[in-house]
């Protein structure tokens, strides 16, 4: 990381704390304060142009022209193994897809959602008669543990979703531009 974008750190940290605490503080951040802090980090941070997740190895890379500017260790869905067929199945998805929606202030640390399910996994559990789920996102850790933070670590835990460490969050969130596709294989 640039120097310059390491300088840029702690104003980020005080803006994403303004979002994460909710729409008042951050509307106290005047507009020149926001230019100051968001454009210094724009310019210096390298966004990726792809993510890649390898279910079997439990990583998520952030790509570049297809080189690895950043490489995770993840958790997935209680029941990694296999395409997400149906909801409740605990099984995170495996295709291409792309993410698109961010919630600040979800149950999570941050979150952006997979666009799971495509057309091919709605008509693929129709014709089951299933339901298809949704709601597969990159996330931290939950907002409230029920666990001890060393089972998040080391235990496949999530419904489906793909999660990372808070901090890992943080640079996820800041590198990966709206609709930037992501490939989960197994």
């Amino acid at each position: 990381m640039s120097s310059k974008c390491l300088r840029a750190l702690p104003f980020l940290a005080a803006l994403v704390g303004g979002l994460l605490a909710g729409p008042a503080a951050a509307d106290a951040l005047v507009p020149a304060q926001r230019v100051s802090i968001v454009q210094p980090v724009a310019e210096s941070l390298p966004l990726a142009d792809r993510v890649v997740v390898r279910k079997g190895e439990r990583s998520l890379q952030l790509l570049r022209n297809g080189n690895v500017l950043r490489e995770y260790k993840i958790a997935l869905g209680l029941n990694p193994t296999g395409h997400k067929e149906r909801s409740g199945d605990f099984r995170t998805p495996e295709g291409s897809y792309q993410l698109t929606r961010r919630n600040p202030r979800s149950d999570y640390f941050l979150s952006i959602e997979v666009s799971y399910p495509n057309a091919t996994d709605v008509r693929n559990a129709r014709r089951n008669g299933w339901q298809a789920g949704g709601a597969i996102m990159i996330h931290g850790l939950p907002n409230e543990l029920k666990r001890t933070p060393e089972y998040y670590e080391r235990t496949d835990w999530t419904d489906g979703c793909i999660a990372v460490t808070n901090s890992e969050m943080l640079e996820i969130w800041l590198l990966t531009p709206d609709n930037v596709p992501i490939d989960i294989l197994p």
